[in-house]
């Protein structure tokens, strides 16, 4: 029974040799979790390079977003004092004026009424004071009564008020009643822009009658127009006045329009936000106000340690590289990256110093993890 026993085992003994003597040997790329073992020939397909860290200097960028505006001083409603009716104009949004051009000509019957009641009203000043001067002599030789030079004196008095308020409202219509008389009444009158810059909105047409409180026109003059970006508290204390702003849009990231911070707001939001004010270097035509914009801040330079982009790959949100390890193994390391610039990026947290980093075929590496696993 014991001579059975024995011979079974080593009959069990010998096969087992014998399978695993005709086993083939293996030559495929294994996977231990995170690390990637090649062949030979997987590392120079997937053109894998390693170098040490670099030492750079960086400025880290702080990206903010907002839009521009227009401060009130910079912005005119154009409107008509005594109201009319709108004759002729040439504006368009967008049109743009220099200061004393003629923006719309405007007539109504009270321009007449009004120059009329300024030329009579010359006419009786003048009877007036001639008889102030008359009555004054008389009253002094004591040929007249106290009353009758009181009343022509208060008479005089009170049609040089008249006439100064008539002045005024001419001259607020637009009519220079230094130049005005009899010959050249007129029914219409010229509405002047007070600025150089471009129309931003019309809000009448030809033959609308206007009040008083309507506004026709608005201009904007172009030259203080500001970007006003959005900071949140935990970032003032990075923004300082006169730092360089590099705004651009959403549609064109690529064309900057450089900006200089003029203004950091003191007043929080309840968002816990401030406002951020920034002038534009030079002014071109497509910036316009409500316009939302992006702005790129550059904060004081570091020097930190740094691998190429190319040596940084992305998996499910987070940042990783590859450390050579054993020959033809690279082990996938979990980093956190910092600014990136000219093609490198910032890794911090890390002790990098003579650590050598796959800065070429990272993402062939990251590929073939992912294969490995799905197999």
């Amino acid at each position: 029974m014991k001579y059975l026993i024995y011979s079974a085992l080593v009959g069990l003994f010998i096969s087992c040799s014998k399978k695993a003597e005709n086993a083939p040997e293996t030559t495929e790329s294994t996977v231990t979790t995170n690390v990637a073992s090649l062949t030979d020939k997987q590392v120079q397909n997937a053109g894998i390079v390693t170098a040490l860290p670099e030492k750079k200097q960086v400025s880290s960028v702080l990206k903010l977003n907002g839009k521009i505006d227009v401060p009130p001083q910079n912005i005119v409603s154009i409107s008509v004092p005594l109201g009319g009716y709108l004759k002729t104009t040439r504006l368009l949004p967008g049109t743009k004026v220099k200061r004393g051009e003629v923006l719309a000509v405007m007539e109504d019957q009270q321009y007449i009424q009004l120059q009329q009641d300024y030329l009579t009203g010359q006419a009786r000043l003048s009877f007036l004071g001639s008889d102030y001067l008359r009555q004054k002599e008389l009253n002094k030789n004591k040929s007249s009564s106290d009353k009758i030079f009181q009343q022509a004196e208060s008479d005089y008095q009170s049609q040089q008020v008249m006439m100064r308020s008539l002045f005024e409202k001419l001259k607020l219509a637009g009519i220079n009643p230094e130049k005005l008389t009899k010959d050249n009444i007129s029914r219409s009158i010229s509405i002047h822009s007070p600025i150089d810059g471009y129309v931003s909105k019309v809000n009448v047409n030809i033959g609308r009658y206007v009040s008083p409180t309507d506004v026709l026109f608005e201009l904007i003059n172009p030259t203080d127009i500001h970007l006003a970006l959005k900071v949140f508290e935990k970032d003032l204390d990075k923004i300082k006045i006169g730092q360089q702003v590099m705004a651009y849009t959403n549609n064109a990231p690529d064309k900057k329009y450089p900006c200089e911070i003029i203004l950091v707001s003191k007043d929080l939001s309840p968002e816990r936000t401030a406002e951020v004010h920034s002038h534009f270097e030079k002014y071109e035509l497509g910036l316009l106000p409500g316009m939302f914009m992006n702005g790129d801040i550059q904060l004081d330079s570091r020097v930190v340690w740094v691998l190429p982009d190319d040596a940084i790959v992305t998996f499910e949100d987070k940042q990783f590289i590859f450390i050579p390890k054993e020959k033809n193994s690279f082990e996938m390391k979990q980093v956190k990256t910092g600014t990136s610039e000219n093609g490198f990026t910032e890794i911090s947290g890390e002790q990098l110093e003579n650590q050598l980093c796959v800065v070429k075929g990272a993402y062939s590496l990251l590929m073939f993890l992912k294969n490995k696993s799905e197999d």
